[in-house]
């Protein structure tokens, strides 16, 4: 998107209000976190650089703020399955099909969902442990799951007449197995949401498992399986020891999908430019 403002505004000034509106339309903070300068390095990269010493991890304990990469998207999908095909060629991801004619839920600021924010999204979160459930917090959109400990059962059936209503973040409990991986099974996600920014669907009948392992004190490794007999013809571990570092200020940054901006920036930027062919 850069190289599209760039192309287009004829001046500096114009640049940066067009730079503030795309910052807050795809959700860019300005810390040094995400907004970074060309060829800078984001946190993660940074944290992963110092390579210093470590404590042992603490037992039964991820609380704490952590850093993830700015992009994590994996590329291990499953093949789809008949509808699973007839749903993707419906999907137009912006690289593609270009700003002024995707269909990514994203460019309106509809909630990113679960679990693309963990496949797509995980520049920072925060894990906070209540006696009952786990709290995950997002620093993008500013959003948060609840993962039930309590020894609750799923939903067994999603948006039948007897069944739970699906849910842009769907339905989560979680366990320890071991001292020191959290287990997370969710179903009853939101077929609205996108897996990805590549389009992959997925069904109300996807169940999803993200596994949490605290290597030591500093560092957690995150995996993601998808089991989507709807939409794939196989379950598929999409993420795979995804690493996250503990942030050493604790702080998580403020980064929204702001939608007045987000319109704005599409009417400058997308519309006027949105001549481009559809991909074939």
């Amino acid at each position: 998107m850069g190289r599209i403002i760039r192309r287009v505004v004829a001046g500096p000034a114009a640049l940066l209000v067009f730079s503030c509106l795309a910052a807050g339309a795809w959700g860019q903070t300005r810390d040094d976190q995400t907004n970074q300068a060309p060829g800078s390095r984001s946190l993660i990269e940074k944290l992963n650089a110092e390579k210093k010493p470590s404590a042992p991890a603490p037992k039964h304990d991820l609380s704490g703020a952590w850093a993830g990469p700015v992009d994590s998207v994996g590329r291990n999908f499953a093949p789809f399955t008949p509808l699973g095909e007839e749903r993707y060629k419906q999907n137009k991801p912006e690289p593609i099909y270009h700003l002024a004619n995707t269909n990514d839920p994203l460019t309106t600021c509809d909630p990113l969902g679960f679990p693309r924010n963990v496949l797509n999204e995980t520049r920072g979160m925060r894990f906070a442990q209540l006696p009952d459930r786990m709290i995950v917090l997002y620093q993008y959109q500013r959003v948060w799951r609840e993962v039930w400990t309590d020894g609750r059962e799923l939903p067994k059936s999603i948006d039948t007449k007897d069944g739970a209503p699906s849910r842009w973040y769907g339905y989560s409990v979680g366990h320890w197995d071991g001292d020191y991986t959290f287990a997370i099974d969710s179903v009853g996600m939101d077929e609205r949401t996108w897996l990805d920014k590549a389009g992959h669907p997925h069904s109300t009948d996807m169940r999803v498992q993200e596994r949490y392992t605290r290597v030591d004190h500093d560092t957690m490794h995150m995996s993601v399986t998808v089991d989507d007999p709807k939409m794939y013809t196989s379950p598929f571990e999409e993420l795979t020891n995804v690493t996250f570092k503990w942030i050493p200020n604790q702080e998580l940054e403020e980064q929204l999908c702001v939608p007045s901006e987000g319109i704005a920036y599409m009417n400058i930027i997308g519309h006027p430019g949105g001549n481009a062919d559809s991909a074939k």
